[in-house]
């Protein structure tokens, strides 16, 4: 299998991820088992809580990647798990969002109970500017839970990216309804671990395959293949 995953905390002890660089290994190599060929490190980025210094970011990722590598472990990429406040902003006025690469698409957040007024009207403009928003599991955000009109103007703009775990149910029935919901309508363009620690990948092997039995290989692969692939390129998948 050739899947990616675009969203993971593997670069050891800089959020709540992974805590040191064995662990890291050890999901890598689930997510791998699991099918993922290439993998993206996606540490918070977060205003007050996990808001680490950008040189630490990368000089450990490139540890893992270059612990990973011999053992022929997947392709990594570095971005970030961006949560939309102050800091994001900032970054957004001087161009400095951490995103896939270094590219255009960079993963973002949003606290689970408030939608930004703002956020339709920024995510239009960032596209303008070539960049693509890629918004971390919306499944969790209760003002999209059943509005199809708002969920298909956010997924106009934006690639939107389940935790595939939220598919089988393991982050309670709520996720769990509002993600099969979203993919249903059409407003879920890929599938990603969210893997903190090897257990959830075995959480994310149940939902993948959920989506298997209940839509294909062929959805579960444009899911975690083609789609991750195009938004990595910056192109939105829809």
């Amino acid at each position: 299998m050739t899947w990616v995953d675009l969203h993971s905390h593997i670069v050891f002890d800089v959020d709540d991820g992974v805590t040191d660089l064995t662990q890291s290994l050890a999901v890598l190599a689930r997510l791998q088992s699991l099918g993922f060929a290439e993998v993206c490190a996606t540490p918070h980025q977060k205003a007050g809580q996990y808001l680490p210094d950008w040189d630490t970011v990368t000089t450990r990722f490139a540890l893992v990647q270059s612990e990973s590598a011999p053992g022929g472990g997947p392709i990594l990429h570095l971005g970030a798990e961006n949560m939309w406040d102050a800091v994001f902003h900032q970054r957004y006025e001087t161009q400095t969002i951490p995103s896939y690469n270094g590219g255009a698409a960079f993963l973002f957040e949003l606290s689970p109970s408030i939608w930004p007024p703002s956020l339709l009207d920024t995510v239009f403009a960032a596209r303008l500017q070539g960049m693509l928003p890629v918004l971390a599991h919306p499944e969790r955000y209760q003002f999209l839970a059943g509005n199809a009109a708002l969920a298909k103007q956010a997924a106009a703009q934006c690639a939107m990216v389940l935790d595939a775990a939220a598919l089988a149910g393991h982050h309670g029935a709520a996720a769990m309804e509002s993600s099969r919901w979203l993919l249903k309508i059409g407003c879920a363009h890929a599938l990603a671990s969210d893997a903190h620690r090897t257990v959830d990948v075995d959480y994310a092997q149940d939902g993948i395959e959920w989506v298997i039995k209940k839509y294909g290989a062929a959805m579960a692969n444009r899911l975690l293949d083609d789609a991750p692939r195009a938004i990595l390129a910056g192109e939105h998948p829809a």
